[in-house]
């Protein structure tokens, strides 16, 4: 066979490829839409049932507010949307919903039974400190509503993740299937977008199994922008915000593995019953500080606790509890960790392809740092509220920990 054959050959197959991959993502895409949609008129029809009155609040006293980057939200868009249950809680039910020009929503719907206030009014002063909070590693509220049986969705904003990762996904498989193989390299770039950060939803710093998030710079990436999100909550507003409810499962990675926390604040629509079951559910995945135990009170401090155990998980690439563990001192994250310092098992304080090595044969970074890391988290999870850094404190010490490697 000649050159010119050979090439003929070659753009026609690449083009019947391509033109099959594009085949399968509409169908993948069209099977997902109907499973959320069925997923989301069942929640909806069960739970609650939004409705368009063209004005902000009607003598049923149904009202949508409407923050910065939601100005073209409708209630009409945010339950016409394909959508899916991607968690569900004693106070309410967390979804997932695509809408047509690209953007994800990430609806949090609460009970009414477990709001601390039932008035509107009583209720929109903590949603307007809530719909003010922007950054770019926090998922920004941009619309509430609130319907006449006391009904309460907090609408976030995820950004246009599925437009984009599409198109990427495409670019980069025209680019790139002829030298690592298309099957592979397709399976391992077909990812759902925004994803949460934990095993019980698919991953846990493992997004498609290839070990890309145990590699040291992606691990980095991640923490820094947790850090920085919780920053901005407990130092760049008027009054500090505390999240209340921080772990990986509010946790969501968008394109580059940047985080997005969601869910600050939260508790401050719930009333105390409520509340306290949050934080007990907390405590069952392994997010609980210590003196919650003895008091009811959130502070930063609880918040840092917390964000110690996440940066535990991201290390060593283990969940907080341990239900496999041979005793239960190792069963807690933490508490295994301090224990393997303990008894010299540098190797249990992190993931093994962490210090994996680049394509230059050398390491990426050295164990030093990132024992420095894990001495870090483990500050956070100090037993004591005062031993714990503040979140000045830890934001330095990370951007400091990121110019060494």
């Amino acid at each position: 066979m000649d050159k010119s054959h050979m090439i003929i050959l070659i753009v026609t197959l690449s083009s019947s490829l391509v033109l099959f991959i594009v085949l399968f993502l509409i169908c993948v895409c069209k099977r997902n839409k109907s499973a959320r949609n069925e997923s989301w008129d069942k929640e909806a029809n069960t739970e609650f049932k939004l409705k368009e009155t063209g004005v902000e609040e009607t003598e049923m006293k149904d009202v949508f507010v409407k923050f910065e980057g939601g100005e073209d939200l409708t209630c009409f868009d945010i339950l016409d949307a394909p959508g899916e249950v991607i968690g569900k809680s004693s106070y309410g039910t967390l979804y997932r919903a695509n809408l047509l020009n690209g953007s994800v929503l990430l609806l949090r719907f609460l009970r009414p039974a477990c709001c601390t206030i039932d008035k509107v009014q009583d209720v929109m002063h903590v949603v307007q400190l809530l719909g003010s909070v922007r950054h770019p590693n926090l998922v920004p509220l941009c619309g509430f509503y609130s319907g006449p049986r006391g009904e309460k969705l907090l609408v976030g904003k995820f950004g246009s993740l599925y437009q984009s990762q599409i198109l990427a996904l495409l670019t980069a498989i025209i680019q790139s299937w002829l030298a690592l193989g298309i099957i592979k390299f397709f399976l391992s770039k077909l990812l759902p977008p925004g994803n949460f950060l934990h095993k019980e939803n698919g991953i846990i710093l493992d997004l498609n199994e290839n070990g890309e998030t145990h590699k040291w710079e992606i691990i980095y990436r991640i923490s820094m922008g947790i850090v920085r999100g919780l920053y901005h909550l407990h130092t760049r507003l008027q009054k500090p915000i505390i999240h209340g409810n921080l772990k990986s499962k509010n946790i969501f990675l968008g394109r580059n593995h940047q985080p997005y926390v969601s869910d600050f604040g939260l508790r401050l629509l719930l009333n105390p019953a409520a509340s306290q079951e949050m934080v007990e559910d907390a405590a069952v995945e392994g997010y609980k500080a210590p003196e919650l135990t003895k008091t009811k009170d959130f502070t930063t401090a609880t918040d840092i606790y917390n964000l110690g155990v996440i940066l535990l998980e991201l290390i060593t690439g283990k969940e907080p509890i341990n239900g496999k563990a041979n005793s239960n001192r190792d069963s807690y994250l933490p508490i295994a960790i301090r224990n393997a310092i303990l008894d010299h098992r540098m190797s249990d304080l992190y993931h093994p392809n962490v210090l994996e090595h680049d394509n230059g044969g050398s390491r990426c970074v050295s164990e030093d740092i990132i024992i420095k890391f894990v001495k870090l988290a483990l500050d956070c999870c100090s037993p004591s509220p005062s031993l714990r850094p503040d979140i000045k404190q830890i934001c330095k010490e990370v951007e400091e920990i990121g110019t060494k490697y």
